[in-house]
Formats: structure tokens, C-alpha cells, sequence
């Protein structure tokens, strides 16, 4: 007997809702009479209603987030139409905030704004005895963590073996960054640390080998990282994979030392930088020392084998072009494995929201909500950026143009690969889409046509890079010097390192 059933449209079939597992395990006596459903956002939502319905729930449970509210209010159309019966309710950060301007919550029943793991469950015993609560929006306040029954038993086996299985050992975060809806947080709080590492051991134990943190600030408390650290490195295998969010000026010896012993392709650090502008930061209330995260990252590139995933934010307020290039360059000279480049986006209730009308902010109606111009960069110049982010993603974050991209981005990396960026868009007109050996002709034709570089050095470069994964995806042009290198290569009697290819996307 299903009278409940838990369900969201996820990004990717690999993805895996931790906050519906949260929900699901504390549903107590109303387990037994509990599914949880996850279907992929471009779905059709006449399909995943008929799945939802063919339970015959009586309530049904959503999880709205930026990527699939729009998907979500078709879904709940649908369900409105033909089910007005069943009672729907939403949760989640899309809908936690700024409730009277959304047309989804207009069509729900209800909506549990903030942390649901409780309020959810004592929601529906009130609904399947009859007591409809008078309220629409519910706010709960935020449970107690002793009081949370931890959902990662709740992880089935097939989860197990095709997707990504998230974590977090706290919640919170105690930092005011005002782009991010955690700088509504008081505070970060602490699971407790043997319950959870006696969770991790099961799921181990049960086959999982990548483990995905989402803890805001895993090393605020060194302690409790190094007990984690040290919990994973007394079960290191050849395919143990982490991947963990980290502040970046604090890195204190006693972390250090453990992050070391990770051999390569095992660990994966999230590293937010957002912004090297000093007047930035302080306007969006982001304490970080600049200084102190220069030398951590060094640190981590020369003395670890940690995988690094850098993060920069586009359209900060009082951030300039220029000021951002400065920052864009800064970052680069010190080699992380990738630079996220990010569009600043509206989250629903974050503060970033007060600087709107001083910086002329102006962002997308339709989610994701992204920063279309503000004061200091128009609309045409977040295009190209825009562009910019997509393309750097595209070639630089890839991996596979590891011998070509310097000879991209030698001496101002920023603008030299914005003007590939122009040029990329002016010959092509797209920035999806791109098949990789039209990638590698279109990177030749710009490196000798736009850059000057010498016809030799880009097809050896290019050569190099195709060798790298394999002549799959090498276009024609290239295959006289892909066998040159890939002779020299059997010629010597070491073998260059291959790229940490074992890594997780941020976002998601």
C-alpha cells in the first residue's frame, strides 16, 4: 500500500536526491507506506505522471530546486488537472523562499520551506488522518541532527552501482557569502561523527567507492576532517574516489598531512574562490585571505595529488571585466586541474538580492535566474562571457587539450582565450554541440590563424593531445603526426602521467 510517494526530477539518472533520502528515513511508522520515485528532468511530465499515479498515492512529495522548477510546475499541471484529489507537497530551496511570486506553489497544497526531515513526516500524519493544517506554507524550524535518523541506508543497489552516492557530516555553514542561500545559516552543525563514519563503513562495506561530500565547509573543524581522512585512507583501494568542498585559506599542517598520503586519482577539492577583488568580497560580506589561498593552492598542486576544481563567479557586484580578467589570471597561474567559470544566478532568498537597484542588476526571469548585465558589464558583454565560460569548459576543463592550451593562453590567459571565444562563435555560431574532431580542426585553424603559432607546433601539440586518449575522436588531418608521437613515445622507457580522470562535476 503506497499512500505516499517521494519524488523529484533530477539533472542525470546518476544523480541521486540526499534530501529525499532524508524524508524517506525518517518517515518512521509510515515507511512501509512510503516510495520514493526520481525521474530525469526532461521527461515528459504526462509520463511521470502516470508513474506517479499508478500508485494510487494520496500524497505525493516533490523536491523543487533551480534546475528543474520549471519542469516541476508542468509536472504538478498535470497532476492538478487529472488527480486534483491527491495532495501535493513541494519542498526544497526553489520553493523556501519568496512563495508569492511562484505559480508552482499557487498550484500546490502545501509546502515545507526549510529543512523537511521532520516536518514532512508529521505533515502527512496530519493529512491521512484528516487533519488538513490551515496553513499552505509551513516553516519548521531546523531539527536537531541527534534527532535525524541518517538516510544512507537507504541507498538501494542499484544506486549503488550506477550512480553518485552524496553525503555530509554537517550542515551549514557559519560564512555570510551573500550569493549563496547558505549565508542564511547560523552556524555549521556537526553530525555526529561515529554514527556517521558507522554509515560510511556500511556503505563501503556494501561496494560504494565514490563518495561525494556536500558538506559547505568540509575543513572547518580540522579534527573531524582528519577523523574522515584518516577513516578513508585506512580503506584506500585503486578505486576509492572523494570528493570534497574545502575553504581555501584554511589549511592548517594537521590536514596537510593526511591529504598527502591520497595517491593520485583517489581525491577531488572543490575550492571556492568566486573573486580575487578585495572590494568584492567585503561588499558580498566573503571573508577569505587571499593571500593564505595562493599559498594553500600551491601547496596542493606541488605536495598533493588532490585533483583540483576551482571556482570563479561572473557578475559579482563591483566586479569589472577588468577585475575579473586580473582574477580569471591570478587563478590560472596556479594550475588548478579546472576553473569553474560561473554566471552569478538569483537564488531565491539569497542576499545577493540587496545590491539589485546600487548595481543594476539585472537577471533571467526563468531559472537558472543568471545575471544578464548589471552596471558594469551590459548585456553584449555577458554574452561573450557567457560564451567564454561555456568554451573554457568545453577545451580547458575537458583535459584533452592539455599541450595545445598553453600555447592558447601564453602570457594574458583571460583575454587570449576570450578572443578564441569570439572567434569560436563568429565561425561557428554555436557553443554546443561541437564534435570533438571538428574541435581539434577548428583549435588548429585558430592557433595558426588567430594566434600566430607555428603550423609544427600546433600539429605536434594537437598530435599529443590526441595520443593522450587515443586516435577515437583524432581527425584525419592530425594521423601522420599522432604515429610520430605515438612512436617517440614507445621509444622512451617511462611514460608520462596520465590525467586524473576520476572526477566529479561541481553543481549539479
Amino acid at each position: 500500500m503506497t499512500d505516499i510517494v517521494l519524488a523529484t526530477l533530477n539533472a542525470r539518472y546518476q544523480h541521486a536526491s540526499l534530501g529525499l533520502r532524508y524524508l524517506l528515513a525518517n518517515m518512521a511508522e509510515l515507511r512501509p507506506r512510503t516510495q520514493l520515485l526520481e525521474f530525469i528532468w526532461d521527461q515528459r511530465p504526462t509520463e511521470v505522471a502516470e508513474r506517479l499515479l499508478a500508485l494510487e498515492p494520496r500524497i505525493i512529495g516533490l523536491g523543487v530546486y533551480i534546475w528543474n522548477a520549471g519542469e516541476t510546475l508542468a509536472l504538478v499541471q498535470v497532476l492538478k488537472t487529472v488527480a486534483p484529489e491527491v495532495v501535493v507537497v513541494l519542498g526544497g530551496p526553489e520553493v523556501s523562499h519568496e512563495q508569492a511570486a511562484q505559480p508552482l506553489v499557487a498550484l500546490a497544497d502545501h509546502v515545507i520551506a526549510g529543512q523537511g526531515d521532520l516536518a514532512f513526516a508529521a505533515l502527512c500524519r496530519s493529512l491521512l488522518a484528516g487533519e488538513r493544517p490551515a496553513e499552505k506554507v509551513i516553516t519548521p524550524e531546523p531539527p536537531p541532527l541527534d534527532q535525524i535518523a541518517l538516510p544512507y541506508d537507504e541507498y538501494t543497489d542499484e544506486d549503488i552501482a550506477r550512480r553518485l552516492i552524496y553525503v555530509e557530516a554537517s550542515r551549514g555553514c557559519p560564512f555570510k557569502c551573500e550569493f549563496c542561500l547558505s549565508a542564511l545559516d547560523k552556524t555549521a552543525w556537526p553530525f555526529d561523527l561515529d554514527q556517521f563514519l558507522a554509515a560510511m563503513a556500511r556503505l563501503h562495506a556494501r561496494g560504494v567507492r565514490h563518495f561525494k561530500f556536500v558538506d559547505r565547509t568540509f575543513n572547518l573543524n580540522v579534527k573531524a576532517s582528519r577523523r574522515i581522512l584518516q577513516f578513508f585512507l585506512d580503506r584506500l583501494s585503486d578505486d576509492l574516489f572523494l570528493h570534497f568542498e574545502v575553504i581555501p585559506d584554511h589549511l592548517p599542517d594537521g590536514l596537510k598531512e593526511l591529504l598527502a598520503q591520497f595517491p593520485p586519482g583517489t581525491l577531488q577539492l572543490e575550492v571556492g574562490i568566486q573573486s580575487f577583488n578585495p572590494q568584492v568580497q567585503q561588499l558580498i560580506s566573503r571573508r577569505q585571505d587571499n593571500a593564505a589561498t595562493e599559498e594553500n593552492l600551491r601547496w596542493l598542486r606541488e605536495a598533493s595529488h588532490a585533483h583540483l576544481h576551482a571556482d570563479l563567479i561572473i557578475g559579482l557586484p563591483g566586479e569589472t571585466l577588468d577585475s575579473f580578467a586580473a582574477g580569471f589570471n591570478r587563478l590560472w597561474a596556479l594550475r588548478p586541474h579546472e576553473i569553474q567559470v560561473g554566471l552569478l544566478k538569483r537564488l531565491r532568498g539569497a542576499p545577493i538580492a540587496r545590491h539589485t537597484e546600487a548595481f543594476a542588476l539585472r537577471f533571467d526571469p526563468q531559472p537558472p535566474y543568471t545575471l544578464l548585465a548589471n552596471r558594469h558589464l551590459d548585456f553584449a558583454t555577458m554574452q561573450r562571457l557567457t560564451r567564454f565560460a561555456r568554451y573554457w569548459d568545453m577545451i580547458a576543463n575537458s583535459g584533452r587539450f592539455a599541450h595545445a592550451l598553453p600555447l592558447l593562453l601564453e602570457g594574458d590567459a583571460f583575454g587570449r582565450f576570450l578572443r578564441l571565444a569570439d572567434w569560436l562563435f563568429a565561425t561557428t555560431g554555436q557553443t554546443h554541440r561541437i564534435a570533438l574532431p571538428r574541435l581539434f580542426a577548428l583549435l588548429h585553424q585558430a592557433l595558426g590563424e588567430v594566434f600566430g603559432v607555428a603550423e609544427e607546433t600546433v600539429m605536434i601539440a594537437l598530435a599529443r593531445d590526441c595520443a593522450v586518449f587515443g586516435a577515437k575522436g583524432c581527425p584525419d588531418f592530425l594521423h601522420a603526426h599522432l604515429q610520430q608521437v605515438q612512436q617517440a613515445a614507445r621509444r622512451e622507457t617511462g611514460t608520462a602521467p596520465a590525467r586524473q580522470a576520476r572526477h566529479l562535476g561541481g553543481g549539479d
